[in-house]
């Protein structure tokens, strides 16, 4: 022993001789695992994780997907089956600041730390870092892989759930609610959800796992949606009501969801059901009007579309469905046609059939059109605002305006009544000329503004009404419309959080999806 000191001290001052001091601090430094270095073994961490992904049942695709990522590598020679440690460097310093990370953020988004296996991922690093194995009587060769394991889950189930959402909506939402067509009697899931959504991407956050930029991943994910977000977890943190933080956590989740959000510099409309509320929004202009919505069983979908034009005192194509299912007690009463102005038209030759001769299952014949013609008394109103959508649904004036005095809207089959519909083609047509807005007033039975629309109105109040002044624009640019579903949203004009009734109950099974992953 004494001889084997005295060499290493001979050796030592002759580099110090050459200048090569530095060289032999670095080959006597302490190995990353100490004592322990020796003692690691691949094949039995190997055979530990084999043990440690049996075990685990999780369902979450991103748990899923991190499980066969590591029992694809464990049958094999690759060094690349371990992320976040090796045997020549040790854990890397990512993984303290990982759980640092982690430790900050799962409160702010109320996701529960054991959702992320956080609390063994602390022990199981504070352990490697002091190297407390014996004294927790704790094998190295089985710690070293479960930590790297539970991490590698933990980092790709975030990054994915923050950045695309934890659960996907349209997988939810358009297998919520089954309805039977009236005219076949098929019965089928309504589709309730039409965004497009992007899925999550997980073999991105696998490759940003294995790379170096790892970290600055994990930190840039964060929702689209956010100033949204950004007011939800304000609420979040200021209660403790169980009820309330559930609703908070829900519609948080919703801004998750990869679609097209609104931007803050976004001339827009907004329909949000909940509120039962029209918002079109400007950098100028703030516009609210009460609307109504599709009833129960033929609900508004959620959708994200363009305004392009506008229609002034349109006739009315009625849907098959509708007219199957509301014409058909009326079947030969002609002076209930005549008085809401309905006509029929074969589609095939384009001829009138006289409706008072119809029977009942006349009206469920597709190869009927039954129109509802334009002016006052039409279901649609004086004006409809057309967007392209798979539902045939749009935003429209009503003959019943009373329905807007309700607390409770859910009246149309699907579409979107308007409260203020001569506003709201004001802000889509905000250049307009004075006459043309007097065009439009007139056509639709409202006082004109202009010296010449009064005197062409003093010198036609004998014609035939609607008058026809204007029947069509164009709206150009487009307007973006969403129609969304938040139970919790800022009121536009004062930024006050509001709460709204879950008038469709989509709350509950978005929370379900997702209830495992909170406090």
């Amino acid at each position: 022993m004494v001889k084997s000191s005295y060499i290493v001290l001979l050796i030592t001052l002759l580099l110090a001789g050459c200048g090569r001091i530095g060289n032999i601090v670095n080959v006597m430094e302490e190995p990353p695992f100490g004592i322990y270095q020796d003692s690691l073994n691949d094949t039995r961490m190997r055979s530990a994780l084999h043990e440690v992904t049996v075990a685990d049942t999780s369902s979450w695709k991103a748990d899923i997907l991190v499980k066969h990522r590591y029992d694809s590598l464990a049958d094999t020679a690759d060094k690349a089956l371990w992320v976040w440690f090796s045997a020549d460097d040790g854990l890397s310093d990512d993984a303290d600041e990982f759980v640092s990370f982690m430790q900050q953020e799962l409160p702010r988004h109320g996701l529960a730390a054991e959702a992320f296996c956080l609390p063994e991922i602390e022990q199981d690093v504070a352990m490697v870092r002091h190297l407390a194995f014996d004294s927790l009587m704790q094998d190295i060769n089985e710690v070293l892989p479960r930590l790297d394991y539970n991490l590698s889950k933990a980092y790709v189930k975030y990054v994915t759930g923050m950045r695309y959402g934890f659960m996907q909506p349209a997988k939810l939402l358009n297998r919520l609610y089954q309805k039977t067509d009236g005219m076949t009697g098929v019965t089928s899931y309504a589709h309730l959800y039409d965004y497009e959504t992007a899925a999550p991407n997980y073999d991105e956050a696998l490759g940003a796992l294995s790379s170096d930029n790892r970290m600055e991943h994990l930190r840039a994910s964060l929702p689209a949606n956010i100033p949204l977000y950004s007011a939800l977890q304000e609420q979040l943190t200021s209660t403790t009501d169980g009820e309330k933080r559930w609703k908070v956590l829900t519609n948080m989740e919703r801004c998750r969801w990869r679609i097209r959000h609104p931007a803050t510099d976004e001339r827009r409309v907004m329909v949000n059901i909940p509120s039962q509320q029209l918002w079109a929004i400007s950098s100028d202009t703030m516009l609210t009007m009460n609307v109504a919505v599709g009833a129960w069983d033929t609900k508004t979908p959620l959708l994200c579309s363009e305004i392009s034009y506008i229609q002034v005192n349109p006739e009315w194509s009625l849907p098959p469905k509708i007219a199957a299912s509301d014409f058909t007690r009326h079947a030969g009463d002609s002076a209930w046609f005549a008085r809401h102005r309905y006509f029929a038209v074969h589609r095939g030759t384009g001829d009138t059939i006289n409706i008072a001769h119809m029977g009942g299952e006349s009206f469920k014949n597709a190869a009927i059109r039954f129109v509802q013609r334009g002016g006052q008394g039409n279901a649609l109103g004086r004006i409809v605002f057309r967007f392209s959508n798979s539902f045939s649904i749009y935003l429209h004036d009503t003959n019943s305006p009373g329905v807007f005095s309700r607390d409770r809207r859910t009246v149309s089959h699907g579409c979107v009544r308007v409260e203020r519909p001569y506003d709201l083609a004001i802000f889509l047509l905000p250049d307009i000329s004075e006459w043309t807005r007097d065009c439009l007033r007139i056509s639709m039975d409202m006082q004109p503004m202009t010296e010449r629309g009064m005197r062409w109105l003093a010198s036609h109040r004998n014609e035939q009404r609607p008058y026809r002044l204007l029947t069509y624009h164009k709206i150009s640019p487009r307007v973006p419309i969403y129609i969304v579903y938040y139970t919790m949203y800022p009121n536009p004009q004062t930024g006050v959080m509001e709460t709204f009734p879950d008038i469709y109950g989509y709350d509950k099974p978005v929370y379900a999806r997702i209830q495992s992953l909170f406090r």
